[in-house]
């Protein structure tokens, strides 16, 4: 019993994850069909301002509050810089991107050079469980991750911005003719996006091993959730980073994680070919 939890809340955790990463790139991947190659990157950087936070004597938490605003501060220069220059021409998006996420990469070995960097987790303890003991700080990463998530839910589905958003998506010129400021919600919902990954980052930062090119691994398995959970939908998000998380979290149990990956992949293209429109969204065909 003491493994079967264990094993469900590292999922849970990997999840957790996985879930906030993917609801920034469903925001601009999904809603906004902006391929966005730094998306990755947010992450990083969401990591890295915990870090320099504690640094310079910082607490965890006032890095947290930091991560998702220098996300937000690197989504919107680069939303308003680049992509929305882009919006009519997905493969130059993708060129720039990506050179974009190497620019960002190597600013960052620039400014806090190439070892991994440290990250200490506000609490250090366990959570006794009856089944099992976990540790204190991947249950809170959980709960902020869930809560992040409701609050996006309803923020998409209860207040006017949602509203222009899912117009926007839905008719970009009846929109306009509406009056809706169409690159105004875009520029918005792209800094949300990234500022969420920034959040992404700075949760996991006192797990992982906070490097420039951290955000490559997370930038793969994001894709992997939206496209496989469902484009452009929350409960195809949900589904994505249940079977991606869940799939990875128990093959890594059995044999090494670079062989796990590989079959993570491989179950996602299976899936995607099965139910092309998504494990949520799409009927078999």
């Amino acid at each position: 019993m003491d493994f079967v939890v264990t094993t469900l809340l590292n999922a849970l955790t990997l999840i957790s994850i996985l879930m906030l990463v993917g609801l920034g790139l469903a925001i601009s991947f999904g809603l906004m069909n902006v391929t966005n190659l730094a998306h990755g990157e947010f992450v990083t950087v969401g990591a890295f301002a915990v870090y320099f936070v504690q640094s310079v004597g910082g607490s965890f938490w006032l890095g947290l509050t930091a991560a998702p605003i220098a996300g937000a501060v690197v989504g919107c220069i680069l939303e308003f810089a680049i992509i929305r220059h882009l919006y009519s021409r997905p493969v130059s998006t993708v060129l720039a991107t990506w050179g974009v996420s190497l620019i960002l990469q190597q600013g960052l070995e620039l400014s806090f050079g190439l070892g991994a960097k440290p990250v200490t987790p506000p609490i250090e303890g366990t959570f006794d469980l009856f089944f099992t003991v976990y540790p204190a700080y991947r249950l809170i990463l959980i709960a902020i991750a869930m809560l992040t998530l409701v609050g996006v839910v309803l923020l998409i589905s209860r207040t006017s911005f949602g509203l222009d958003i899912r117009t926007v998506i839905q008719n970009r010129e009846m929109a306009e003719g509406v009056g809706i400021n169409t690159r105004r919600t875009y520029a918005i919902a792209f800094t949300f996006g990234a500022a969420i990954a920034g959040l992404a980052g700075g949760l996991v930062a006192p797990l992982a091993i906070v490097l420039p090119q951290m955000g490559v691994n997370y930038l793969a398995n994001a894709f992997f959730v939206v496209i496989v959970g469902g484009v452009g939908s929350i409960g195809g998000l949900v589904a994505g980073s249940v079977f991606v998380g869940g799939l990875t979290s128990v093959l890594n149990y059995q044999i090494s994680p670079s062989l796990a990956q590989a079959i993570v992949l491989l179950a996602a293209i299976v899936a995607v070919r099965l139910r092309p429109n998504g494990l949520f969204n799409g009927a078999s065909r």
